[in-house]
């Protein structure tokens, strides 16, 4: 059998979209009926881990998009959630929340190498499959002036350790090692693995 064509994504990423097509999948966009109640989901609970945390929230979103759907008596398919998190020395960095958390990031990771987890997860027919990709990504020492100018574009703003590979950030990333899509926000190879997992049930 062959994998499923169509999916509900369950994200508003605009990478992740781009992604999704990329490899020939069509999808609707599932919106949170509540927002704030979605981004509470990305609290970091006390003493988790990056891998704990970032499959928890992946199946949490996962799980209250498949609710809402089935609320909604929408026609079934599966539903696609994806979920990243930037780590550097067992501390997790979320989306910064303004301009100076965002500069303080970009400081940390400055010159070092720190982890990057995105978790995917497809929910079908009552069942959850989830798979995580992780890779490493070294930055290049950034000036004071390089990190205030990075800030200043927005670019950081929304996004995972407060950067995206595929922007402006990419002119500072000396080598990344693992999946080029995976940080940026939904690791192809697993997802495809995943599709097809389903089309062979």
């Amino acid at each position: 059998m062959t994998s499923p064509t169509f999916v509900y994504l369950a994200s508003q990423s605009p990478r992740r979209q781009a992604l999704l097509a990329q490899i020939g999948v069509s999808f609707e966009v599932v919106l949170p009926m509540d927002a704030a109640a979605a981004e509470a989901l990305e609290d970091v609970l006390p003493h988790e881990s990056a891998l704990s945390y970032v499959k928890r929230v992946t199946r949490l979103k996962l799980q209250s998009a498949m609710l809402q759907l089935a609320q909604a008596s929408r026609p079934l398919a599966p539903v696609l959630c994806a979920d990243t998190t930037v780590v550097i020395e067992q501390q997790i960095l979320g989306k910064p929340t303004d301009a100076q958390q965002a500069y303080e990031m970009l400081s940390r990771l400055s010159g070092k190498t720190h982890h990057v987890l995105t978790a995917v997860a497809i929910g079908h027919n009552r069942r959850i499959h989830l798979a995580v990709s992780k890779s490493t990504v070294q930055f290049a020492a950034m000036t004071d002036t390089d990190i205030q100018a990075y800030v200043d574009s927005q670019e950081p703003m929304g996004k995972a350790g407060a950067y995206a590979i595929q922007g402006r950030a990419s002119a500072f990333i000396r080598k990344i090692t693992g999946s080029y899509s995976g940080i940026m926000g939904l690791p192809l190879y697993q997802t495809s693995q995943l599709l097809k997992s389903l089309g062979s049930a």
